[in-house]
Formats: C-alpha cells, sequence, structure tokens
C-alpha cells in the first residue's frame, strides 16, 4: 500500500472537509467549485488529491491531468459512458476474453508474452496512471514496464507495478466522476470509502440483495484476502483485492447462461472481459451472500452516483 504522508489529525481534517464539500453537493451547485454539477457551466471540478488504504481522502484539489471534457462535466456522469469507455479500452487490447479460474492460468515466462509490456500498450497503462491518479503521486509516473523514474523493471517484479485499480480510476476519472469517486491504486482505498457510508459520491452495496447494474463496479477481495465478505467492511486496514466495471447485464449467452460481463483492468496483463454467472434476477449472489461464481467470492458492488443512466446526447 502506498505511504501515508499525513498525520492522522491531517487525515481526519482532510476527510471532514472532503465529506462537508459532498454533503453539500445541492447547495454548492452553482458555485466555480462545483460547476461540473450543472450541465450550463463548465469549469473545473474540485477532486480528492490524495486517498489512504482505510478509505479515507486527503485534501480536494484541480487535477490538471485531467481532460477539459471530463473535469469540466461537458456530458453528465453517466452509466452508459463509463461501460464504454471500459469496452473501448478492453477492445484497445484487442478483447481478450478470461473466463478460465485465475488458479489455473499460467503466469508468462517472457515479456513478450505480457500485452503490458508491449509496444503501444505500455504507454496506454501509462495513461491510465496519469489521469487516474493524482498528480503529486509516484504511481502517476508509471507504465506498464516502468517506474516512476522511467527505469524498465522486470517483468518478474510487474507485480509491484499492477494497474487494475489504476485502471478503475482512469475510466471513472475520464467518466466524469471529479470528487465522487476515491481515486487510487488500491482497490481497498474505494472499497473501504464507499463501505464507510461517509462519502455521498459512491457507495458500497451487498452482493445477497443486490443486482450489479450497467457501470457499477463488482469487487472481490484476492489472495488471502479472499475470505472477506460484506459484512467486514470497511476494514480498518488495506487489503488484496480487484474489481471490475460492469459492462452488460440480464444476459443469456455461454458460458454460464443467466450472467453479465464486466471489464478490469490487469487480467493477464492486458484489460480482458469476465463472464459472471448470475440466477434469474440478476443477482451474483444467493440471498444468504454465497456467491454463484466458484472462481470469486464476490464481497461488494460499488455504485457511484450517477446524474443520469444514459448519455443524454448519444449519437449526437
Amino acid at each position: 500500500m502506498k505511504a501515508v504522508r499525513h498525520s492522522e489529525s491531517n487525515q481526519a481534517t482532510h476527510w471532514d472537509v472532503a465529506r462537508r464539500a459532498l454533503a453539500g453537493w445541492g447547495a454548492l451547485c452553482g458555485l466555480a467549485l462545483l460547476a461540473a454539477c450543472s450541465s450550463s457551466q463548465h469549469s473545473p471540478a474540485l477532486t480528492p488529491m490524495t486517498q489512504y488504504a482505510n478509505g479515507q481522502t486527503g485534501p480536494l484539489g484541480y487535477d490538471t491531468h485531467v481532460p477539459a471534457f471530463a473535469s469540466e462535466n461537458f456530458a453528465p456522469f453517466n452509466r452508459q459512458d463509463v461501460a464504454a469507455i471500459a469496452l473501448r479500452e478492453w477492445r484497445m487490447f484487442g478483447s481478450p476474453v478470461a473466463d478460465a479460474d485465475p488458479h489455473d492460468r499460467p503466469e508468462p515466462t517472457s515479456p513478450a508474452l505480457k500485452p503490458e509490456r508491449l509496444p503501444g500498450l505500455w504507454q496506454r497503462i501509462g495513461e491510465y496512471w496519469w489521469i487516474g491518479q493524482a498528480p503529486e503521486e509516484n504511481e502517476a509516473r508509471w507504465t506498464g514496464r516502468t517506474d516512476g523514474n522511467g527505469t524498465l523493471f522486470s517483468f518478474q517484479r510487474d507485480g509491484n507495478y499492477a494497474w487494475s485499480a489504476a485502471f478503475i480510476s482512469y475510466v471513472m476519472r475520464i467518466g466524469g466522476a471529479n470528487i465522487r469517486f476515491p481515486y487510487s491504486p488500491n482497490h481497498a482505498t474505494y472499497i473501504n470509502a464507499a463501505a464507510s457510508g461517509n462519502n455521498p459520491g459512491i457507495s458500497a452495496q451487498n452482493p445477497a440483495n443486490y443486482a450489479p447494474r450497467l457501470g457499477d463496479i463488482l469487487c472481490v477481495g484476492r489472495g488471502r484476502s479472499r475470505s472477506i465478505t460484506y459484512a467486514m467492511l470497511p476494514t480498518s486496514y488495506g487489503f488484496p483485492a480487484h474489481c471490475g466495471i460492469v459492462v452488460a447485464t440480464g444476459q443469456n449467452a455461454p458460458p454460464f447462461g443467466k450472467e453479465i460481463s464486466i471489464v478490469g483492468g490487469n487480467v493477464d496483463d492486458a484489460v480482458s472481459l469476465t463472464h459472471v454467472p448470475t440466477d434469474s434476477t440478476g443477482h451474483v449472489s444467493t440471498p444468504d451472500g454465497r456467491s454463484y461464481d466458484s472462481r470469486y467470492p464476490w464481497c461488494a458492488i460499488l455504485t457511484p452516483r450517477y446524474d443520469a443512466d444514459m448519455d443524454p446526447n448519444s449519437g449526437q
């Protein structure tokens, strides 16, 4: 997990500032601070500049790495655009499908077999870091094969530069989430922020009683944290996890019949699509919380506070 650069008291102070800013969303909509709330105004929006593994956030600021169309919300923050952005990135990586159990997929033995290190793609991952993370973070300078100093790292060490959370952060940022998403190189940061109940920009839903919708974020503990359940959230610590953005729902197709599709980063060293089994109502878990997916014991579904389901200017 990234180092914490502020004292505990400063963390609490900064989080209180962020929480008050979000709580006063409606009242501030007419102000330049959060002009992105209004479709008639286009001014840069504030965004969290520092994140912590327990889900707290640091001070707010203006991120100069974010394109104007996103930071100024040229379109309302909506589910359709977020899913479309994730699918665009998936197509860029060759539209790989990762439905095999991750424990059955061997690690490549050569850097040439890792899409993240190939010409054109390692730079794209650099954009995920550059745009998705705050400018002062060292991770903002990482790419798919180089560290913050531009030094090529060994492909055997790429786990130290895992970019799956950077991908989610990038899609949310480009989609226009602005202050509503806790951008981080660690999934646990925004899982805990959503589960805390203190962040009006994003919340966490129990897979046992909520069916994922387009643009939601489906999450699971990874490795030693596979046993983390919704009831255990938020944790007071960071933990290894993985999340994917829901890009299709209500499917009736192979390999599971009833299923949804999610797109995630750093899956087989690429942006990959995974099919997730559901019941007839679209739930990924039984009412008692048991995942229908033997590969992934889903722990939470994150629901960003979207302005709309669809892009009002789609096709125009």
